[in-house]
């Protein structure tokens, strides 16, 4: 770990995540740039025809298309709405096998899916500006008196049923990919390296300021439910305010309830935080998030590897492939500082503490759990005797007791499950691929 200054989160970090977690606010994004579409069409059709009246005369030339362009944007409203429909109907099946397959905690991959939020948005959008348009139609039959003929509404119409089939196409493939076990196992590691990256932009300082003795605890006065994040720009700009340094109680990820413990005033205060200031920068949900939560990666990737090692899946090469993107981010790990995080007001003085796990609660939470389910799988217990030995011969000598404590866990384990000296010899032996 590097000696440079902790970081601090940019104000809007907390909502683009919690608007990313949400399904509602690309579509109506995308619904009012189809209305304002829609007027834009409109104003140019009516521009068109009352150009080519002052260049010709009437509107013969233009009426033309009108059929045409009607009935393409009339098709297009009516069939957008099935189309909808089906791409629905495929997001609710890869859900549910997803639920059944992986672990219910990523479903979060097929939430956050721009892909996903694209194609339904789109579609949306497509079907809400045919509708528009039909709404902004020239009902006249006489080219002197028409006013607006739907050339650019019909084109419009046709280029947006264009994009919707090019996603939707890129869409089912995604769907397919996410359905499959390397791929969501990687999406999960690939989010768990993005965390551990933002760590290291905000390494622990050695020495954090200690709560001292007698100092007030304020008790949660929100709702009960999973701390999934906190909102540091704002917890910052109140302990400035008052002059105090909070020290936060429960971990991201820690479930929560009203009279929890939630933070730890440090300073002379003739004024206390209140309770509910600090409760609205909570984000208190059903779930977690890979936002601000360090172990929540793990989490996905033991929970996919247990369900693997399940009697009703019985899958350990999957569990093979989780401890894979498990060893790569112990590997990141394992030099890293650990201890609580400090952010800074702009004048350099720390105003918040927010703790984090350690390295053992990471080695327990990475291990634990696949070591007692894989325990009677050869191919599970040589994998984790590779990762641990691995690790062992890159680890620091501070971090090397936990690590032994785990491969010696391991070797009783399979002299539990396994009796026979043969099969024990040959499930103790290290092997990156389990068994080829």
């Amino acid at each position: 770990m590097t000696d440079r200054r902790p970081g601090r989160y940019r104000p809007l970090s907390p909502l683009r995540e919690h608007l990313r977690e949400s399904f509602w606010f690309a579509p109506l994004v995308t619904c009012v740039a189809a209305v304002l579409l829609s007027g834009v069409t409109a104003w140019l059709d009516e521009a068109v025809v009352t150009a080519s009246v002052a260049e010709t005369g009437s509107a013969d030339e233009l009426m033309r298309f009108t059929g045409a362009a009607k009935s393409v944007v009339s098709t297009v409203s009516s069939a957008m709405l099935t189309f909808i429909g089906v791409v629905f109907s495929i997001s609710l099946v890869a859900l549910q096998m997803g639920a059944s397959q992986f672990s219910p905690r990523v479903l979060r991959l097929y939430v956050r899916s721009r892909l996903t939020k694209a194609t339904f948005s789109v579609c949306l959008a497509t079907f809400l500006f045919a509708l528009l348009v039909q709404l902004s139609y020239d009902d006249s039959t006489d080219p002197a008196k028409v006013t607006s003929v739907p050339v650019f509404s019909g084109l419009g119409s046709l280029l947006l049923v264009l994009l919707s089939l090019a996603l939707f196409v890129l869409y089912v493939q995604s769907t397919m990919r996410l359905l499959r076990v390397p791929h969501v196992i990687d999406r999960v590691a690939n989010e768990s390296v993005a965390v551990i990256l933002q760590y290291r932009r905000m390494p622990p300082e050695p020495q954090p300021p200690a709560v001292p003795e007698g100092a007030p605890t304020l008790l949660h006065e929100g709702r009960s439910g999973v701390l999934r994040d906190v909102n540091i720009g704002r917890l910052v700009r109140i302990a400035r305010k008052h002059d105090v340094v909070l020290h936060l109680v429960p971990r991201i990820g820690d479930f929560i309830t009203p009279g929890t413990p939630i933070v730890r005033v440090a300073g002379a205060a003739d004024r206390p935080p209140r309770p509910r200031g600090i409760a609205l920068a909570l984000n208190v949900g059903v779930d977690r998030t890979m936002h601000q939560d360090l172990s929540f990666g793990f989490r996905q990737l033991v929970d996919i590897a247990i369900r693997a090692l399940s009697p009703a899946v019985n899958d350990p090469t999957t569990a093979v492939q989780a401890i894979d993107r498990i060893h790569q981010l112990l590997g990141m790990l394992v030099h890293e500082s650990f201890g609580d995080l400090c952010f800074r007001d702009r004048a350099g003085a720390v105003r918040l503490v927010e703790p984090v796990p350690d390295w053992q609660s990471v080695v327990d939470l990475a291990f634990t759990e696949i070591r007692l389910c894989g325990a009677g799988h050869p191919q599970v217990t040589r994998r984790l005797a590779a990762a641990l030995d691995d690790l062992l011969l890159i680890s620091p000598d501070r971090r090397r007791s936990q690590l032994l404590e785990q491969r010696r866990l391991l070797d009783r384990a399979v002299v539990e499950q396994l009796p026979d000296p043969e099969v024990r010899a040959f499930a103790l032996l290290p092997d990156r691929q389990g068994i080829g």
